[in-house]
């Protein structure tokens, strides 16, 4: 039988192991925020690998503001070694939002049912992770020798930007270009397609600042309300309508962010709606806008059109201040187009599903922006299983023959890719 007949066979014997893995990853409640069980996670995760003979590293966030006593932040990365071809590395997050209200079955439960595993997280992306494990497994179990080196990291706090996570191990140069050639992340994109990127955020906040009065007199003072009030109309009719009209040739899904956007994530001022009240003009108030922009735009122009729109609308809102805010800066990723792991995945997916992949882009950001910003690894791409849409959705699930597909991808391309430049 040809190897890759061995390894795809050996997928098939494994899928009550992959499913019971998956599970079991998902009734580790690893909720962010605060940060929860990301230490027995993490060796759940290590030991597991090393019971199959790779090196495992524990990598603590240290000095991170994220990692304290009550919540450490602790990285894992197991590394199995064959021969002298390219390091391949197979990264997922082991994060969840919290479950949120709305669900039918236990959130933290591991159902299995239907031919589908549910839980907060599955999609999101444990069953990502197991698809890595497995994937290096078949391989090993088929009897084929690694051209290369694989390595399979779980990290933590990529749902609240990855800082203590895959960007602490670019800095310490654990992923590193030199290091790593190749980097898949198996979020969950659906299993025939391949992500090459995701857009620009640009979180700030705006504060708008007025002066006190009393309520029964609201004209001697200066309400920082009726201010914001002035600038969110201004965005709504003024900057939703020109980013409507801006598109980006990344190949963006769905294909409404295909278009440059902002939301505002949160608003508050005046005084708590809760509790007792005092008769008072609002002196401050505070708005948290979500800022999503291209490729082709560039965040310095970004920026620059938030502050120019600011000024506008400051002039003319009563003696209102505005002051804005920095918050996250992520900007836009794409991969090279002629990428040897674009190519090797393209092939895998081709030769198990028979059909071609389609390359997507990331509508939202991922921890490919760590791996090209600050590892400079210019070869990474999201390839995994699970739908997008379920994500941080009530009764999230993932469905096992997707898993099942996407282990026999990573393990064709993962081989293909440590053979590259033979």
């Amino acid at each position: 039988m040809h190897s890759v007949d061995r390894i795809l066979t050996e997928v098939d014997r494994a899928e009550d192991e992959i499913v019971q893995f998956t599970a079991d990853l998902v009734r580790i409640p690893t909720v962010n925020p605060p940060g929860e069980e990301y230490e027995a996670c993490a060796h759940f995760l290590g030991d597991f690998l090393k019971r199959r003979a790779f090196e495992v590293e524990y990598i603590a966030a240290e000095g991170r503001p994220e990692h304290t006593a009550k919540h450490p932040r602790v990285n894992v990365i197991g590394s199995r070694r064959g021969g002298p071809g390219k390091v391949v590395h197979l990264n997922g997050h082991i994060d969840v939002v919290p479950a949120g209200g709305g669900w039918t079955v236990e959130p933290f439960g591991g159902l299995v049912r239907d031919g589908k595993i549910y839980g907060r997280g599955v999609c999101d992306m444990k069953a990502g992770i197991a698809a890595a494990v497995f994937a290096a497994e078949a391989i090993e179990r088929a009897g084929v020798k690694l051209p290369g080196t694989i390595e399979i990291s779980g990290t933590v706090d990529e749902e609240s930007g990855g800082f203590a996570g895959v960007a602490h191990l670019a800095e310490r140069g654990r992923i590193a270009k030199g290091r790593t050639d190749f980097v898949i992340i198996p979020e969950p994109l659906n299993v025939d397609r391949i992500c090459v990127g995701h857009r620009g955020v640009y979180w700030f906040e705006v504060t708008a600042r007025g002066r006190i009065g009393h309520g029964s007199m609201p004209f001697l003072g200066v309400s920082a309300i009726d201010g914001m009030g002035r600038l969110l109309q201004a965005v709504r009719e003024e900057l939703m309508p020109t980013l409507a009209s801006r598109r980006t040739d990344v190949p963006v899904v769905p294909a409404g962010a295909r278009h440059a956007t902002i939301n505002v994530n949160g608003i508050e001022g005046g005084q708590p709606v809760d509790g007792i009240q005092t008769p008072c003009v609002a002196d401050l108030c505070r708005a948290v806008f979500d800022r999503r922009f291209l490729i082709e735009e560039g965040f310095d122009a970004t920026k620059q059109e938030i502050a120019d729109l600011v000024e506008r609308v400051m002039a003319h809102a009563n003696g209102v201040r505005f002051d804005v805010r920095d918050l996250m800066v992520v900007h836009p990723v794409r991969t090279p187009g002629d990428s040897p792991v674009i190519a090797a995945l393209e092939h895998s997916i081709l030769s198990v599903l028979g059909r071609p992949a389609e390359l997507i882009a990331s509508p939202g950001t991922y921890d490919h922006k760590h791996i090209t910003r600050i590892a400079g690894i210019p070869h990474c791409v999201a390839y995994g299983p699970g739908e997008l849409e379920l994500a941080h959705q009530p009764d999230e699930f993932c469905r096992i023959d997707d898993i099942v597909t996407a282990t026999k991808v990573l393990a064709l391309a993962t081989l293909d890719l440590m053979g590259a430049g033979r």
